[in-house]
Order: C-alpha cells, then sequence, then structure tokens
C-alpha cells in the first residue's frame, strides 16, 4: 500500500513538472510569435525606422505590450527578446529579457506600447548581461528618428547609443524611458534552452535554438532591416 502511495505521489510530481515546463515553454512561445507581429507591423509603417541606421545598428530588442501606467507616478513594465548582429550579418540566439522603470510627472492612464530599441554596438547590448542597466543613465538613448528614407545626418552621428521606436495605444501621446532598467531574465533563458546559459554565450551564437519559430523571428526581422 505504501510503495502504491509512492508510487502515485512520484507520477503526480512528474506530471506537475512536465505540466509547468509545458505552460512555461508555451509563454517563452507566446513572446517570440508576439514578437514576429511586432515586426511585421513596423515593417508596414510609412513611417517607420530610416533604413540608414538599421543598417549600421548591431542590436535590437523588441518588447511587445510594453506596460506603461501611472497618475502623476509612472511606472513601466515588460518583458522582450533581445538579439546582436553576428560579425557575419546574422543575428544571435534570442536572449529573454524585462524592462521596468518609472517617471515623474503630470500623466494619467494606461497604455500597451510595441517598443523596438534599436542599438548602434553590439556591445552596449551585451552590457546587460554584466547586470541590469538604465536608459539614459548608464546608457544615453533617445526617440530615434522616423522615416524610411531619412538619412543618416539626423540625430545618429550619433549622440545616443540606443533610440527607441513605439507603437501606442491608449491614453499616452507617447512614452518616456529615461530611468527605465532593462536586464536579462536568466530564469526563462535557462527554461527556453533546457540548460543554464549566459547572455554572453547566447548573444555570440547564432544556432543553439534555432527552431521554426526563431527562424521565422529572424526572417522578420531580416525583412525590417532590408
Amino acid at each position: 500500500m505504501k510503495t502504491h502511495f509512492l508510487k502515485l505521489t512520484f507520477l503526480f510530481v512528474s506530471c506537475g513538472l512536465i505540466f509547468s515546463e509545458a505552460k512555461s515553454q508555451t509563454k517563452q512561445d507566446e513572446k517570440i510569435t508576439a514578437t514576429i507581429q511586432v515586426l511585421k507591423e513596423f515593417g508596414k509603417m510609412k513611417e517607420s525606422i530610416p533604413s540608414d541606421l538599421l543598417k549600421v545598428t548591431e542590436g535590437i530588442i523588441i518588447v511587445p505590450k510594453l506596460i506603461n501606467a501611472g497618475f502623476v507616478v509612472g511606472g513601466k513594465h515588460g518583458r522582450g527578446i533581445a538579439m546582436a548582429k553576428l560579425p557575419d550579418g546574422t543575428w544571435s540566439n534570442p536572449v529573454f529579457v524585462s524592462i521596468t522603470g518609472g517617471s515623474l510627472g503630470l500623466q494619467a492612464g494606461v497604455q500597451s506600447v510595441d517598443l523596438v530599441l534599436i542599438f548602434k554596438h553590439s556591445s552596449t547590448l551585451q552590457k546587460i548581461g554584466n547586470g541590469s542597466f538604465t536608459l539614459g543613465g548608464d546608457i544615453s538613448a533617445t526617440a530615434g528618428p522616423v522615416g524610411r528614407n531619412s538619412t543618416a545626418s539626423t540625430d545618429y552621428k550619433m549622440q545616443a547609443e540606443v533610440y527607441s521606436y513605439s507603437r501606442s495605444k491608449g491614453l499616452f501621446a507617447g512614452i518616456s524611458l529615461q530611468g527605465a532598467g532593462i536586464g536579462v531574465d536568466n530564469k526563462t533563458n535557462d527554461e527556453f534552452y533546457g540548460k543554464p546559459t549566459t547572455s554572453k554565450d547566447l548573444f555570440s551564437n547564432g544556432t543553439e535554438h534555432n527552431i521554426a519559430d526563431v527562424k521565422a523571428m529572424k526572417a522578420e526581422l531580416n525583412s525590417l532591416y532590408k
């Protein structure tokens, strides 16, 4: 009887772990699917990221549905995916990241924002592996110029290290990222890759987890960059 009970307990625990892993994997797949959709939407926009800027950048972070909420004191929270451009021009493995932060000002409302951050240098993006960094503090950031045919003479001569773009759906006219912190979501990365990982290793390799959805995401990103 006792042996039978132990077997049942082991079975339930095993099923629970499998369900937990499957649920976690589903959330990661959903984030990749959402990221693909954001890239598609940005590709459709007439006043989107200038092609000249895309040609010279080496990293990107996409945060679908960043929540920006506030009444006098604002707050931000979202999870997204980062990728660095490799020396051969291809894209690295996806790295799951989180963005959090707050701001002060006269604001009210709740807003869901699709956010894209363009990095001038991959080394800047890789700094998040050393702990979270703050936009506007540790890293200079500014709202990016728009217009596919804009030239690099606009602002990116290039004083800022990060250029931000957003599609807003809500009560705000725009979004301020000053003071927002970005960090690597180590737990999600370990679950997605099925083993302990580091952002340094992921950013330097493009074939660690080349499943269909990841390939589709990279293809959509290449399409945007063209």
